[in-house]
């Protein structure tokens, strides 16, 4: 797998997870604050469409995680 797609699995879960912890209706709430993490995790999606930084990215590319070469549009 590639830093791309580990980006995408990471915030699809963590997404999930934080929707599932604070949504009042959801059998895991924990506290409404958990939605600002999924505030956080968009916000940090939303720069990187713009930047192409990420944080998660440098850990990975210094973890040995291969870079993708596949471009969407060719």
């Amino acid at each position: 797998m590639t830093v791309d797609r580990y980006i995408h699995i990471f915030a699809g879960f963590f997404i999930l997870l934080s929707l599932a912890l604070g949504v009042s209706d959801s059998p895991l709430f924990v506290s409404q604050w958990w939605l600002a993490f999924t505030a956080f995790v968009g916000l940090n999606l939303f720069q990187f469409g713009f930047t192409n930084v990420c944080p998660l990215g440098w850990i990975l590319k210094k973890l040995g995680v291969p870079e993708s070469t596949v471009a969407c549009a060719r």
